[in-house]
């Protein structure tokens, strides 16, 4: 089966790529890097003819909020076109888990606006949201920076690490689609200020974490549960402790 991976050169995409292929499917990864921009169209045409899946795990290049909702707007909107023209039979997106529940993040605003034109494409899908990536604890200490000191909030946290993204996303392509949302998360799940402390501690970070509520999280405000599933979710195999023991072989 040809599938067609956007954003096939990331983090996430390169390992589903190479997933898909160890199964025997012809997994095409498609980004700029190779003329395939999904934000102008330009090579999506040809990238897609035979496809019968279509994967997005593109990300915007730019976090301001007007720079990703133009990015993810733009994107989507021609990648589904696309899709349609060419016959495929399913889309899959990969999403964040408690995107619809922090509506003053601006980064999840975007990925809410295209979650809906999936859904109203009229191509079968599949959302995969995901919880955040272990890969990117440390951004995000650094984004909770403040007079020298690493404010944290209390709200619980359940990271995965981007080898069971990715392997879920693979599920997911070769699955019939949902027309619908699934979870997925890491095996783990503690407060947000000591999951990253761990992270810290273990990279000989002796950056102090101040323990604050009132923290956000890149702009949104965090209550109990904004990161973690709410309901049903899969839960990738890979601890914290053993993503660290791997990062430091």
């Amino acid at each position: 089966m040809k599938i067609v991976v956007i954003g096939g050169s990331g983090l996430i995409g390169a390992k589903t790529v190479a997933i898909l292929r160890a199964k025997g499917h012809e997994a095409v990864a498609a980004s700029p890097r190779n003329g395939v921009d999904s934000v102008t169209g330009a090579g999506l045409n040809e990238a897609l003819r035979g496809a019968q899946v279509v994967i997005d795990v593109s990300n915007a290049p730019s976090w301001a909020p007007d720079d990703v909702m133009a990015f993810f707007r733009a994107s989507t909107t021609n990648l589904v076109k696309a899709e349609a023209a060419a016959g495929v039979q399913h889309h899959v997106a990969l999403s964040v888990v408690g995107t619809d529940r922090m509506p003053d993040n601006g980064y999840f605003r975007a990925k809410v606006a295209q979650e809906k034109l999936i859904a109203e494409s009229g191509v079968p899908y599949s959302i995969v949201r995901a919880t955040q990536f272990l890969e990117f604890l440390g951004g995000i200490a650094d984004a909770g920076m403040q007079d020298g000191k690493v404010h944290l909030s209390t709200g619980q946290f359940q990271p995965i690490a981007a080898d069971d993204v990715a392997g879920f996303v693979a599920d997911a392509a070769l699955d019939t689609p949902l027309n619908g949302i699934a979870d997925i998360a890491g095996p783990q799940r503690a407060p947000l200020h000591r999951i990253v402390g761990q992270y810290l501690k273990a990279q000989g970070d002796a950056r102090e974490i101040v323990v604050d509520p009132k923290a956000t999280y890149f702009g949104g405000t965090i209550t109990e549960d904004s990161l973690v599933p709410t309901g049903a979710a899969r839960r990738g195999s890979i601890s914290l402790e053993q993503w660290l023991a791997r990062a430091h072989a």
